[in-house]
């Protein structure tokens, strides 16, 4: 089919008012996020901005670390983002996250690891998940609830990063209980005596509180 002669002007072309400020927003957001692959990305964004749903968007730009494995995909920022797409469901339909860790550039191979690691065949128990993620980012068992911490709590940045102890103990004993080598009564000793630790806290558990114990 021929293309119609027609003249287009500035004047003909109607840019909506509030493109300019969408698109600066993205531009901050890509920015921060530093995706590996924009297209990707920019298709998750603009999905998720349509939809009303929680941006694929990291608080601020990760520097890297010196601990953490070359190409790990997987960073704290990037699972805080997955966090607030994902935690308001206990059940994550599977299709679900693999869509969001997509839409992040994660490698698929790394997800498929974190599913292995548990039996996700009726869905992924969102907390279970966020549990392994933080395995992976980790190492140990400290370590892994640190981070663990560090994305949950609500307080400032740099602050005693601070979890419900419920929150703290559900995933510390479902970690804890993938080790063949941490005996059941020695996690149960050691929550009961946080658990007294914490109480005169409001029963909130911050990293100072359990990272100077010998946990695993």
């Amino acid at each position: 089919m021929p293309v119609p002669d027609v003249m287009f002007c500035a004047q003909q072309i109607h840019v909506p008012p509030e493109l300019p400020n969408i698109m600066k927003q993205f531009t901050k957001a890509a920015i921060r996020t530093q995706p590996r692959d924009v297209l990707q990305w920019s298709y998750g964004y603009f999905s998720a901005l349509a939809n009303g749903e929680p941006l694929p968007v990291k608080e601020r730009v990760e520097m890297p670390v010196a601990t953490q494995k070359n190409d790990s995909g997987l960073t704290p920022g990037l699972l805080k983002v997955l966090h607030k797409q994902l935690a308001k469901k206990e059940t994550v339909a599977l299709k679900e996250l693999q869509i969001k860790w997509k839409n992040l550039c994660l490698p698929v191979e790394q997800l498929h690891d974190l599913l292995r690691l548990d039996n996700f065949d009726d869905g992924v128990a969102w907390m279970k998940f966020f549990a392994l993620a933080c395995s992976a980012l980790g190492g140990s068992l400290v370590s892994s609830m640190k981070h663990a911490c560090e994305i949950l709590t609500e307080d400032p940045e740099g602050g005693a990063a601070r979890v419900p102890y419920d929150t703290f103990a559900f995933l510390y004993s479902y970690l804890a209980g993938l080790d063949e080598e941490i005996p059941q009564e020695k996690t149960e000793s050691f929550l009961a005596a946080l658990k007294e630790q914490v109480a005169r806290k409001e029963d909130m558990v911050g990293v100072a509180d359990f990272s100077v114990k010998r946990m695993d």
